[in-house]
Formats: C-alpha cells, sequence, structure tokens
C-alpha cells in the first residue's frame, strides 16, 4: 500500500546519504525534500549530490514545512535531543540515530513528548534488521541450543578517517555511544531481556584522546545467570565481527553479521558437527524505513522504538560508568 510521506533530513551526514536516502526512497511514495545542515555551503553540496530540491541551515524553517511529515535526525549526538523535541512538537515523526540523547533522562523526556505529541519516534538500531540476527532469534526463541549459558559479541573495526571527527573528540562520541550501544540493542533483540548489571574495561590513545574510549571489553550479565562478553573497537583493521550464542545443546555462530551491509552467515554447531542455516539476505535500511512508515500510518511498530533507544543507551551509559570506576554497575532500566 503506498503512504506518501514527505521527509527532511536533519544532518547532512555519512549515513543519511550513503543509506538512509536510498531507503526512503525505495519505500512507495515517499520522497526526501529538505536538508538542514549547518553549513549552508555543505547543505547546497548534499543537496545538489542527492537530488534534494531544498536545503537550509534553519531548524524552524524546515519543521514549519507542511509537506514534511517526519524527519532522520543524524547529527552530532549532543543535538538529538532538542532536534527531536523540536520535531515532535511540530508534529513531524521522527527517526533519531543512537544514541537518542547523551543522559537518560533527556532520552526518556524524548519518548514522553513524542508520545504526547502523538508522533512516533523509532532509534536507528539496524542490526536488528538484518536477516542474519532474525534467524538467530527465531533459533534462540526455539530453542534450538537450549539453555542458554553465554554469548559474545565481536565487533571491533577500523574507524574510517572520514568519521575520526566528533566521534573521538567529543565526550558525546566514543565507541561505546557509537559502536557499542548497537551491539547492546542487538543482544536486547536476540534474547528479548535486558541485562541485569555490566562491567568493563576501555582502551583510549590510538586514535581517540583525552579519555574518549576506542576499545571496550565488557561482560553483561543477563537473568538466569548468562554472561555475554563484548569486544569493540575503532582501531582493529580486518577484524571479523560476528556473534557467538552457546547452549546446553550447541553453539549458534553468525558470521560477518555485524555489518550494515546485507552479508553473514549463521550456523549451528552441536553434536553432529557444523550445519550453515539458509538465509534471503535483504537491506537491512530498507527493512527499517518500511517498518517505519508502516508505523507513521497506524500499522504497527518502528523496528527500534524510542523505548528500545532509552534501554541501549542506559545500558552503555552503565558500561561507560562501570569503565570509569572499575565496579560492575546494576541496570536499573526505566
Amino acid at each position: 500500500m503506498t503512504h506518501p510521506t514527505g521527509w527532511g533530513l536533519i544532518g547532512a551526514s555519512n549515513v543519511a546519504r550513503e543509506w538512509i536516502i536510498d531507503a526512503i526512497r525505495a519505500q512507495p511514495g515517499s520522497e526526501v525534500r529538505a536538508v538542514l545542515s549547518s553549513s549552508a555551503e555543505r547543505g547546497a553540496a548534499f543537496a545538489r549530490d542527492n537530488d534534494i530540491a531544498w536545503h537550509t541551515t534553519s531548524l524552524d524553517d524546515l519543521l514549519s514545512r507542511p509537506d514534511i511529515d517526519a524527519v532522520y535526525v543524524s547529527t552530532n549526538n549532543r543535538l538529538h535531543f532538542e532536534q527531536t523535541i523540536a520535531a515532535a512538537r511540530a508534529g513531524k515523526h521522527v527517526l533519531c540515530e543512537k544514541p537518542l540523547a547523551l543522559s537518560v533522562e533527556d532520552a526518556n523526556e524524548m519518548v514522553r513528548v513524542c508520545r504526547a505529541c502523538d508522533v512516533v519516534l523509532g532509534t536507528n538500531h539496524h542490526l536488528r534488521n538484518a536477516a542474519t540476527h532474525i534467524a538467530i532469534h527465531g533459533m534462540i526463541e526455539d530453542g534450538r541450543v537450549g539453555r542458554l549459558i553465554g554469548g559474545r559479541v565481536f565487533h571491533a573495526n577500523y574507524l574510517a578517517a572520514a568519521l575520526q571527527g566528533w566521534r573521538v573528540n567529543d565526550q558525546g562520541g566514543g565507541v561505546i555511544l557509537d559502536s557499542t550501544i548497537h551491539d547492546i540493542d542487538t543482544l536486547r533483540f536476540l534474547f528479548d531481556q535486558d541485562p541485569i548489571s555490566v562491567f568493563a574495561m576501555t582502551q583510549s590513545g590510538r586514535l581517540a584522546q583525552d579519555g574518549i574510549e576506542d576499545g571496550i571489553m565488557a561482560v553483561l550479565r543477563f537473568p538466569d545467570d548468562m554472561l555475554v562478553q563484548i569486544h569493540g573497537g575503532y582501531t582493529v583493521p580486518y577484524a571479523p565481527g560476528g556473534v557467538e550464542i552457546m547452549g546446553e545443546r550447541g553453539v549458534i555462530i553468525g558470521r560477518d553479521c555485524m555489518s550494515q551491509r546485507p552479508i553473514g552467515t549463521v550456523s549451528v554447531r552441536d553434536g553432529d558437527g557444523e550445519r550453515e542455516i539458509p538465509l534471503k539476505h535483504h537491506n537491512l535500511y530498507h527493512r527499517a524505513l518500511e517498518l517505519f512508515t508502516d508505523a507513521i500510518h497506524g500499522g504497527g511498530l518502528p523496528a527500534a522504538t524510542g523505548e528500545d533507544g532509552v534501554a541501549s543507551l542506559a545500558i552503555a551509559l552503565a558500561l561507560r560508568e562501570s569503565a570509569r570506576t572499575g565496579r560492575e554497575i546494576g541496570v536499573d532500566l526505566p
């Protein structure tokens, strides 16, 4: 069913250019009608290069347009809160990049205001849309490897030079809020539950400075005494990304599945050996935008809701607190 939807981009970002514009245009009737950038020059170039008819440096001007129904927020993490609140109060639905905000209090307020303004708030946690993770979730749900014992996520890579700006020189950045937060959301999706405590140690100084983390080793304790390890980093070239889920009857192995691209494999290893599970890959962002578009037209929920964004942020900040204090930190989700 075609749902005409006009979009405004708040932020002329790399992820908007590489993934979101295409995903919006893949939805029948959806159009990108405007882009906001703090730089008029950058905004003009972005609009020209991506065939967007209108650009501005004024948030008020973008939000006052009646032909814009929804916005995608991908600015510096510090700006998400005020831009999302303004969009909601202007009656625009919001798909916001992670982290929703820099504090749980602000993220909760974003959810509250969007609900009060009767607009949909989604968090752009793309990995839960991957065919690999959907398959793994289904196997866990079906008890394929029995009662779960533990797991690990390996998601260390090398941050591209074009992205080595605020991510490595601003307290609103760092690997935890930029990357590990995706791992957290993926685990929440896979297990359908939240960790009860976390412990972490971080690295800094290879790409990031002044204590901003560019590497992390973490352990999350889930209910039923299940432990999951995360290794994340900005400084590791050529490393594969994946997950392993260990149960009493076997192990589920996802390889090359921590990617924005529709790639990766899923296997099960047990007493009969290792067998690959057939998958039908799809574009992660196309699925995310399809679910978000359906949600704003009354059909279901976004792939990751605002509440999911609050939870992933709260757990990520608990990891930061653990690394800072050297203590295991309990997770108390709202």
